[in-house]
């Protein structure tokens, strides 16, 4: 979309030099119309956080398609051992596990002895880039096969008894192992695997799951819970498709900025458009390659290393993230509301930014705001700008 200035008269020059006493180094831009109505520092590129993932779920759409369903296959071989390939869906939750025993269950499958978890669909060797260990949930991890967004919800009691804190998760041994060391209280343990083992964790987890539903449909079987990939020569089972479509899952994406859900997607673009497995550096090419060309960005104004916003060497212009708003317009409402805005935010440390439209009259109007400042004068310029635009709106 090309940019266009707005008139000078719709613009309240003391206004917007109040905005620049807000920023020591940052940009924006707000539209009204199609036409830019205000600007400050437009093709400078600067660190966004969390709005990139914006980008992320755009590309998404635009590659994958808003109907995508995730896939996760499962094979039983002669002995009647049970083998799980993921392939990175982030809904794979226990409300959705429980479903699946019963799919399985009701398409003929009386026993389950061992689980094998096949995660190789991604070949990741590090945590995505600017993430930290800790039991933060947007430090968790991401992987080709994890469940309930690779968390562990639990309460522990002043006597040490440790029980599942959802409802709809049971109660699993790796749950105690996990809370040795915790006070009494909730706890949200991270199943992170660069701190607790590695992707055999994960899989444990997955496993442990898929095992507690499977006693609550009383199939019958037991056995290990191992990593493995699949044989060559097993024939398919079950193919399950999520329950979520892409677009649907956006939505929480974006109230919860996820980390783990946007990376999950991120992930996928490598993945479906170079092929498996889905690693970093493919899915960098992906996207970054995606949103120069289709959407006519230069490579100084947009560089993703991940797609959740926690890199700090991801960087976008405000020129770029407004031109991205604009294609991203018609899956506004997947974005938060707030006060008559369609909002996203983004923080890291020294790092405040916001993207979204302002709600005109029978129209949404564009806006970025990027600090890469100590200060945080993020809803004080937000103000301003919004200010200035109902102003013009006004004229």
């Amino acid at each position: 979309m090309p940019l266009v200035p707005a008139r000078a008269n719709d613009i309240d020059a003391a206004a917007v030099a109040a905005t620049e006493n807000l920023i020591d180094n940052g940009g924006y831009a707000v539209l009204r119309n199609n036409r830019i109505l205000i600007t400050h520092n437009l093709h400078t590129p600067y660190v966004p956080a969390s709005i990139i993932k914006i980008a992320t779920a755009l590309a998404a759409l635009d590659i994958l398609g808003p109907e995508f369903r995730f896939n996760t296959n499962f094979y039983l071989d002669d002995q009647q051992n049970l083998y799980i390939q993921g392939f990175g869906d982030p809904f794979l939750i226990s409300e959705e596990i429980a479903a699946i025993i019963v799919k399985l269950k009701d398409l003929g499958c009386t026993k389950i002895n061992d689980i094998y978890l096949d995660s190789t669909a991604f070949q990741l060797n590090a945590p995505p880039d600017g993430a930290g260990i800790s039991n933060n949930p947007y430090d968790a991890e991401n992987s080709a096969l994890a469940v309930n967004f690779n968390t562990i919800n639990i309460t522990k009691n002043k006597t040490g008894e440790v029980l599942s804190a959802e409802e709809q998760t049971p109660t699993l041994t790796l749950m105690a192992e996990l809370a040795e060391k915790l006070p009494p209280g909730i706890h949200r343990i991270n199943i992170n695997q660069t701190a607790s083992g590695g992707e055999a964790i994960i899989s444990r987890y997955v496993g442990e799951l898929f095992r507690a539903f499977q006693k609550q449909e009383n199939i019958a079987g037991a056995g290990m819970i191992a990593q493995r990939k699949i044989p060559e020569n097993l024939d398919l089972f079950y193919i399950h498709r999520s329950r979520k479509t892409l677009k649907e899952i956006i939505a929480p994406l974006m109230l919860y900025s996820s980390n783990f859900i946007a990376n999950q997607l991120f992930l996928a673009l490598g993945s479906y458009s170079y092929g498996f497995p889905g690693t970093w550096e493919k899915s960098r090419k992906v996207m970054t390659y995606h949103l120069q060309k289709k959407y006519n960005l230069s490579e100084n104004e947009v560089r993703i290393i991940e797609g959740s916003g926690l890199s700090g060497q991801n960087r976008v212009s405000p020129h770029a993230m407004i031109q991205l708003l604009d294609a991203f317009k018609p899956y506004a409402d997947l974005l938060p509301q707030e006060d008559g805005k369609f909002l996203k935010s983004g923080t890291l440390n020294g790092v405040y930014s916001y993207a979204g439209y302002f709600a005109g009259k029978d129209r949404l109007d564009s806006f970025v705001l990027l600090l890469n400042q100590g200060k945080n004068s993020r809803d004080l310029l937000l103000d301003e700008l919004e200010r200035i635009y109902r102003g013009a709106c006004q004229r």
